[in-house]
């Protein structure tokens, strides 16, 4: 005979099965986000797929919304339960469940936390999921009288929240058909992220900043996600603007614009973003990007909580997201990104951008025009992570179309242009490491130099740059961020060579202008988050005798 009173006894404990319900409620954020995602945070090495993940769950350009840690999954042995021993009261009656029902369900870290509570709802979707197992082996063995009378009192006491239960599911599959049959696509999500800023800027009177009045601006992105495999990804993004920087010299931003600050579109749409990812194997990750590419896409960045990826829910700056060499040699064109996990601990990045896709003419094309290489090797270990890069780029359309070594408004003007509009030749090495110190505190640094050379010329320029961030995430609230960030936006550090532009070379280098930034963002909502800053600029665009800029930004960020 099937005996199952015992397991039934078990059962009519509530603490017995709270591990076999799935929660009623589930933590919806964290803020190790694409930190830990995308850029392969402190605290984990991740795969391929983690990546598509990544993208999958983060809203535009925040970052990922890590699965909550209360989801359960099913044991097939007592055994995995770490904190269940064969001298607790229900072992007996857990290990029946667990082995030969296969009715008890674990948590993620192996634990099964029988002194748990529960509601009376939660028991009877348990209880429910147990008894279903148990009639699917009525045909291999009958159940006793006594089984049969217990299993008929459950039923009856738990009657009425069964029938509830089975009332909101008959209602949940009623909306899903609905939501199924009225769906805009069944393989594409709709994403978005609308950021409304109030700034200003003080001081800086021989760059203009005294003149700046407050601006209440607006960015707004919309991102259409498909995929057609489940392991792939194609964004297409539509972007809309009317932020542009704040302090200008000579229609040339200075240091310290935002993230939503960085283009101002007039207020008309146009594509912001276009680009497919997809896995090769298990260890192998393609980035194809048809418009607009960054290299913090794909590549590891090293900066846990501070890198947005251009969007509006960490650092407010442009420069505090991540090291200057992720934003060197950025196109209109196309190119490849490929990630390769080498082994748990090592993972080897490298791509190529290239071209104008806007203006096909000769020296515009992707193997003939402005181009930009990468490649980088990321090591992680526990809560320590560092990464070494390499950067090597060509730029030849300063003068026509505005280049710049550092896009995204990042660095002094002279960092930006060293040789007055002349093609240049760069090369670029960084290095980048961060720490989780606690759960509640992460340190990240980085370091980097960029030798440019004019083309055909004998002038060089050296170019530098550096920072240390502090992150202290659920500061006060869970969701909260309260980040510090200190260094130098990309700077030349001296000339040599010919001189540059009928200039005399030692006249030309720039002071050091350190850039200070504090922000603290309230997590008001899953969705809504209000983040204060204040940006601190030293000798603004590497003049030693520019009076100091500060700016003042509040930043209210509505992601969906």
């Amino acid at each position: 005979m099937l005996r199952v009173s015992p397991v039934l006894a078990v059962l009519l404990s509530a603490n017995a099965v709270s591990a076999a319900i799935e929660p009623s409620e589930t933590n919806t954020r964290s803020d190790k986000k694409l930190a830990e995602i995308a850029t392969v945070s402190p605290s984990k090495q991740l795969s391929v797929d983690d990546f598509i993940e990544a993208r999958e769950n983060q809203s535009i350009t925040q970052g990922r919304q890590a699965p909550s840690g209360n989801s359960r999954s099913q044991v097939t042995s007592v055994s995995q339960l770490s904190d269940v021993q064969p001298t607790d009261w229900a072992f007996q009656a857990l290990q029946s469940l667990v082995e030969r029902y296969g009715c008890i369900a674990g948590y993620p870290d192996g634990t099964y936390r029988g002194n748990s509570f529960m509601t009376r709802y939660e028991f009877a979707a348990g209880l429910n999921a147990c008894l279903d197992q148990i009639v699917s082996l009525l045909d291999i063995e009958p159940l006793g009288d006594e089984d049969l009378i217990t299993i008929r009192r459950l039923q009856e006491e738990f009657a009425a929240e069964l029938a509830a239960l089975r009332g909101r599911v008959d209602g949940l599959e009623s909306r899903v058909a609905e939501l199924e049959a009225n769906q805009f696509s069944t393989t594409t999500q709709l994403q978005g992220e609308v950021v409304f800023g109030l700034a200003d800027a003080w001081g800086g009177e021989e760059v203009g900043a005294d003149n700046t009045q407050s601006v209440f601006q607006y960015r707004a992105r919309l991102a259409f996600v498909s995929s057609f495999t489940g392991r792939d990804q194609l964004w297409t993004r539509l972007d809309a603007a009317n932020a542009g920087p704040l302090v200008e010299i000579g229609g040339d931003a200075i240091q310290g614009a935002t993230t939503y600050q960085t283009t101002d579109s007039g207020s008309s749409v146009g594509v912001g973003w276009l680009a497919y990812y997809f896995p090769i194997g298990d260890n192998v990750q393609v980035y194809l990007p048809a418009a607009f590419p960054l290299w913090q896409d794909f590549v590891p960045t090293v900066s846990p909580y501070f890198e947005g990826f251009t969007g509006a829910s960490n650092a407010v700056s442009s420069w505090a997201e991540s090291s200057p060499i992720y934003k060197m040699g950025l196109s209109n064109g196309g190119g490849i990104g490929v990630n390769v996990e080498i082994t748990d601990e090592l993972m080897l990045s490298g791509g190529y951008f290239g071209g104008d896709s806007f203006n096909p003419t000769e020296k515009n094309g992707l193997f003939n025009g402005d181009y930009s290489t990468l490649g980088q090797l990321t090591f992680t270990s526990g809560d320590f992570q560092v990464a070494a890069t390499f950067h090597h780029g060509y730029f030849n359309n300063f003068r026509d179309e505005g280049d710049a070594l550092f896009d995204t408004l990042v660095g002094t003007v002279r960092a930006r242009n060293p040789f007055f509009d002349e093609s240049t030749f760069t090369n670029s090495y960084g290095l980048q490491a961060a720490y989780q110190i606690t759960d509640g505190i992460a340190v990240n640094a980085y370091g980097g130099f960029t030798h440019a050379q004019a083309a055909g010329q004998n002038a060089k320029a050296e170019i530098w740059y550096y920072g240390l961030g502090l992150a202290f995430p659920d500061l006060l609230l869970p969701g909260n961020l309260l980040g510090i960030m200190a260094g130098a936006e990309p700077y030349v550090g001296g000339y040599e060579g010919q001189d540059v532009g009928g200039i005399v070379s030692d006249t030309l280098s720039d002071d050091t202008a350190i850039h200070l930034e504090t922000f603290y963002r309230f997590q008001l909502s899953d969705n809504i988050s209000i983040t204060p800053a204040v940006i601190w600029i030293t000798a603004p665009d590497g003049d030693r005798d520019n009076e100091d800029v500060v700016y003042g930004v509040l930043r209210t960020t509505f992601t969906f």
